[in-house]
């Protein structure tokens, strides 16, 4: 152990190797404890919400089809645009053609397949197919014979195009029905495929081709990505914001998002071009669809089994105005209203309604407990405030228990957002959603910018935001990511959390990327057909939420909040019921030296610390170095009511301090 006050490094010789590596050389250095911060333990000034730090999910990047959702195939319904996308002939005794049923609104197509010997499709999935050795994948297909003997054969397959796993399908019956086998790969594959093998003499017809791994979230049928989803259940998330912000919009109304398009039998389900698939002419993928798989149900089943409230937004008559800027006529709005009314009996309903009964029939007959909802996303001008005040009239009138958010455009300050304000500020919204997609000395500068935002106005939701830096992609999509852009974005935070009377929500913006199909940068955390990394600011976000606390209590510095003097941030919390003081101080210069003062508080025992910083601000994770960047962990002890901290250039650290 060091001198009192100091770190006590860990028996574990690995943490204790980090902690010298990075902080060593301040025990060298003959700083002196000179400046007091007080900590003010026994003066609680306002609740921090259970939903202050959530996260954002919006299908970009690959983040739904392709990520999140598990299904491995790509275009399984031959719904593309282009009905053979993803899919191509690996041996010629037979044919293929796509039939289109006029009287079916969703999932129309199906492939009609002759067979004379032996045929094959083969399915490139997204950007190949990531394939574990020794797991189990289970494959199904919509089909019916039509004509002769057709045998099915699933075959997992290599980069090579070699045979990994493959078991057979038997059909039986000219009627439609579903099929299943599994399979076990022999290897580990990050971009292998699936080849559907039919042999005999005869005719089929095929639907829904379909591959999943069975080691699927909580290993639901169907489910999502295990991995990706841990990776949002350990931030421990107040909320799940879904399914999006420029997607609800949609280029025009025709492909806005219809929630009612994304519920019942999957297999009904209607597919839409994705409207990131043409947004960025420089990363256009041209293949990116949604399917629907990841509809409303799964985003309300996610954010009940992570512990998130579920907060989903809805198109309220506005397509994107960056784009078409297409609204809908004044006696439509009444539709957009009627969905946001069905939606919540869908959620809350009971099950003799009809939608509380499609919410029982798809395996949850208990509500979903929906509190909140969004009308729009980063709309602007006098059409948007006319239209929200619409949908605001209706729901307050008929579901007052159902907060509502409402957007202040797409910038955080301009005409646009000052004109919003003025428009919202009296209105009867709970929350106004506010937007930075900024710098990171933006968000070093603005850490005071709810210090002075009237109180009794509606709350303040920061539902976008990134610390973007400019940068080329020679060294790869996760360079964007960096330790300074983080560290930026924990100084705001600071802001946020001490202004939480104010602020009852935030959220990091986007969530996911898929490493070989992203359309933006930075994110959150970033992954491939088979891993996933969390970058520098997901560990931000991990910290903050993790150790939300349940009330604010001042940080001092000679008698005045610290954010920004001598390139120091900090906010505080405290949890009552585990008598926790929760304090953040965020070093964006060179080492500091303080000593913390604990007023109406007396501490006992060791105080955690939780130290996020790295050699450079440029360091960033990769998939095959994830670990540049991440939290370690050491201890400090302290007197009655005084400790002395040592702050680390560059660095986020955590305190957990227990008090009586």
């Amino acid at each position: 152990m060091l001198n009192s006050g100091c770190i006590l490094l860990s028996d574990n010789s690995v943490v204790m190797k980090k902690i010298l590596s990075i902080s060593g050389f301040l025990f060298l250095s003959g700083l002196s404890f000179a400046q007091t911060l007080t900590v003010k333990v026994s003066s609680p000034k306002a609740p921090v919400q259970p939903t202050m730090w959530g996260v954002f999910f919006e299908d970009i990047n690959f983040s739904a089809d392709g990520g999140l959702y598990a299904e491995l195939v790509k275009n399984r319904s031959f719904e593309f645009i282009q009905p053979m996308m993803g899919w191509k002939e690996v041996t010629k005794e037979g044919s293929v053609l796509i039939v289109n049923r006029a009287e079916k609104q969703a999932n129309p197509r199906y492939a009609h397949i002759t067979v004379n010997g032996k045929y094959g499709l083969f399915n490139e999935g997204f950007r190949g197919m990531g394939l574990e050795k020794d797991a189990q994948y289970n494959f199904s297909v919509w089909a019916r014979a039509t004509a002769g003997n057709v045998a099915i054969n699933a075959v997992l397959v290599n980069e090579k195009g070699e045979d990994i796993g493959h078991a057979a399908v038997a059909i039986t019956g000219n009627e439609w029905k579903k099929y299943t086998v599994a399979l076990t790969a022999g290897q580990r594959v990050a971009k292998g495929g699936l080849q559907v093998l039919f042999s005999g003499s005869g005719v089929l017809d095929a639907d829904m081709i379909s591959l999943f791994p069975v080691n699927t979230w909580k290993q639901r049928p169907g489910g999502m990505r295990a991995d990706l989803v841990q990776l949002l259940a350990d931030l421990h998330p107040g909320f799940v914001r879904f399914p999006g912000g420029c997607i609800v919009e949609g280029r025009d109304l025709v492909n806005r998002y219809q929630w009612k398009k994304t519920v019942g039998k999957v297999e009904d389900r209607t597919l839409i071009e994705n409207r990131w698939n043409t947004e960025f002419s420089h990363r256009a993928p041209g293949d990116y669809f949604q399917s629907y798989g990841l509809g409303f149900f799964e985003y309300f089943q996610l954010s009940e089994d992570i512990g998130a409230e579920p907060l989903p937004i809805l198109n309220c008559g506005m397509a994107c105005q960056y784009n078409t800027g297409e609204i809908a006529a004044d006696e439509d709005v009444n539709t957009y209203i009627q969905d946001a009314l069905d939606l919540i009996e869908f959620a809350n309903g009971t099950t003799d309604t009809r939608w509380g009964k499609l919410r029982a029939e798809m395996g949850h007959p208990a509500p979903f407990n929906l509190k909140m909802m969004g009308v729009g996303n980063e709309q602007w001008d006098s059409q948007y405030i006319a239209r929200y005040k619409q949908f605001e009239e209706v729901l307050k009138t008929k579901h007052p228990e159902i907060k509502l958010v409402s957007g202040s455009g797409p910038l955080p300050s301009g005409d646009r957002f000052d004109y919003s304000w003025a428009q919202l500020k009296h209105s009867r919204a709970d929350l106004v959603d506010e937007h930075y997609y900024m710098s990171p000395d933006w968000f070093l500068k603005n850490a005071r910018r709810y210090d002075n935002y009237d109180r009794n106005a509606p709350k303040i939701f920061a539902g976008e935001y990134a610390a973007h830096i400019k940068d080329k992609e020679k060294d790869g999509p996760e360079t964007r990511n960096t330790w300074g852009s983080a560290l930026a974005e924990a100084a705001f935070m600071t802001g946020l959390e001490r202004n939480a009377d104010v602020v009852h929500m935030a959220s990091y913006a986007p969530l996911l990327a898929h490493v070989d199909a992203w359309q933006w940068r930075p994110d959150l955390i970033w992954f491939d057909n088979l891993r996933s990394v969390g970058t520098p600011n997901y560990y931000v976000q991990k910290l903050f939420a993790n150790f939300r606390g349940a009330q604010i209590v001042p940080v001092l510095s000679n008698g005045k909040t610290l954010a920004g003097e001598d390139s120091v941030y900090a906010s505080a919390t405290i949890d009552p019921a585990s008598h926790k003081v929760l304090l953040k101080i965020v070093n964006v210069g060179g080492p500091r030296s303080y000593k913390i003062a604990f007023e109406g508080a007396a501490l006992r025992g060791p105080i955690v610390q939780h130290r996020l910083t790295a050699k450079d601000k440029g360091d960033f994770n990769t998939l095959d170095n994830p670990d540049v960047v991440k939290p370690i962990e050491g201890t400090l002890s302290g007197g009655k009511n005084l400790v002395n901290l040592y702050l680390a250039p560059n660095s986020l650290n955590v305190f957990e301090i227990s008090y009586k």
